[in-house]
């Protein structure tokens, strides 16, 4: 027994009970409806990302390395490429979460709420 042990053998109530039966979240964790549905948002989230980091990645290259693009001036005005490639990235933030939104209403919503039910009802 050691001096941080609180009963011989060092197992306390609380681990004694976790490992015998498993909690409602460790059920619906082991779930093949949470396998499924965390598969497909990884699948969403993985892609969209790398979309992302991309076109950002290509937005810095082109400002560090092709100066002559990026301050092409646009018509008669003073706005140069550079400077509507950097507003499109605010406006490809907004475009990606508002196709996330229409993403999860479509495919996860409904699944996760029925795996939420399913947890309440456990506990």
């Amino acid at each position: 027994m050691s001096a941080t042990d609180d009963r011989p053998g060092g197992s306390s109530p609380l681990s004694a009970s976790t490992s015998d039966t498993p909690s409602a979240y460790q059920e619906v964790q082991g779930s093949p409806e949470f396998v499924s549905l965390r598969r497909r948002w990884r699948g969403f989230i993985f892609t969209m990302s790398a979309v992302f980091l991309g076109w950002f990645l290509v937005y810095v290259l082109l400002s560090d390395f092709a100066h002559g693009v990026v301050d092409t001036r646009i018509g008669g005005t003073n706005f140069t490429v550079g400077l509507v490639l950097g507003l499109l990235q605010f406006v490809s933030t907004f475009t990606i979460a508002t196709i996330y939104v229409r993403f999860a209403n479509k495919n996860l919503d409904d699944d996760a709420e029925a795996l939420r039910q399913r947890v309440e009802d456990k506990l």
